[in-house]
């Protein structure tokens, strides 16, 4: 599949490493805040070996359509900011171009204009789009759904510059009931992201964790997400709809 990547900062990069080196993808382009005068690859900056374009331009560098026309794709990727969409969506909802957003926060008219896009083609958004996070999440609403009277107890960690509460882990924090203001967070050192849940029975404590060791954990979850999404018809989803039916069904016979 052919896919375009909107952002170039760290978690951008990373992802950026895995579109290339993956066979299922073929990475076309990607979009940075910052021009690039030098015309250089995504691959020559990341020091990777691939055949694919993926030349880098700067947000204000080339008009989104004339990018399509030019370097059509599949699926748009988003690592960039909440006013990410304001380069892409309209084009992305007249051609049908899949959409995959991994903003932590948006606001909720951000929301609206993403449900609103989703009536033309496929879209995602995960604030938090590894694999193991949305796990997680899953097996939580499922253990919740079997024992509603547990305590739980929700603790995000992350980077010392981090200043706000996760993202994710008030997607947790929503997902489980639960009051945002009651998430405890952790700052420290270089801490790329870790979550638990912590299950409160009387005789016994469930603990549910996830930590992203590296960034590149971002790219392995948007290769499963672009794989599945692309399979579905338009609408708005979560990654915890593209997992649930490898939980739910069952195999033949």
């Amino acid at each position: 599949m052919k896919v375009g990547l909107i952002g170039f900062g760290r978690t951008g990069k990373s992802v950026a490493s895995v579109l290339l080196e993956s066979d299922a993808t073929a990475l076309q382009w990607v979009i940075r805040g910052s021009a690039n005068p030098e015309r250089k690859s995504a691959a020559d900056c990341l020091g990777v070996t691939s055949d694919n374009p993926a030349l880098i331009f700067g947000r204000d560098e080339i008009a989104m359509d004339s990018l399509l026309d030019r370097h059509p794709v599949d699926v748009i990727i988003d690592f960039s900011s909440a006013d990410g969409l304001d380069l892409y969506a309209r084009e992305a909802g007249q051609r049908g171009i899949a959409i995959i957003s991994a903003i932590s926060q948006y606001p909720e008219e951000r929301v609206e204009q993403l449900r609103a896009l989703a009536e033309h083609t496929q879209v995602l958004w995960s604030p938090n789009i590894t694999i193991g996070i949305n796990f997680l999440i899953l097996a939580a609403k499922i253990l919740k759904q079997i024992a509603p009277e547990a305590d739980i107890a929700i603790i995000e960690e992350h980077f010392a510059a981090k200043p706000e509460t996760s993202g994710t882990a008030r997607v947790i924090a929503e997902t489980l009931d639960q009051c945002s203001d009651d998430i405890k967070s952790i700052r420290a050192g270089g801490i790329v992201g870790r979550h638990e849940i912590l299950f409160g029975f009387p005789y016994q404590t469930v603990r549910l964790s996830h930590e992203s060791i590296a960034r590149e954990a971002f790219g392995n979850g948007v290769l499963f997400a672009a794989k599945n999404l692309l399979a579905r018809d338009k609408g708005f989803y979560s990654m915890q709809d593209l997992m649930e039916p490898y939980v739910y069904e069952r195999p033949d016979g």
